[in-house]
């Protein structure tokens, strides 16, 4: 199970979603990788999942098959996060 977060690292939202990653890796003890959207892997991966709205918050399985995700300015509670976890 991983989790990713698609963003801008230069938008208004950025730091928003670093100390999102950084309080949920602190408090949950689990990572989020951040994927910026300026590189050729990001943009592969909104593409590929038809990601339209960003910041995007995605659950994948290990297969890469995504679970869930959200997309736009309002992440999701860290604990309906870490539920895709157990």
């Amino acid at each position: 199970m991983k989790v990713i977060i698609l963003y801008h690292p230069e938008s208004e939202f950025s730091r928003m979603v670093e100390e999102y990653t950084h309080d949920f890796e602190r408090t949950k003890g689990k990572t989020i990788e951040l994927i910026s959207l300026e590189t050729k892997k990001g943009a592969v991966m909104a593409k590929l999942y038809d990601i339209v709205r960003y910041p995007a918050l995605l659950v994948l399985r290990d297969d890469d098959q995504l679970m869930k995700h959200w997309e736009g300015d309002s992440l999701p509670l860290m604990d309906e996060v870490v539920g895709y976890f157990n």
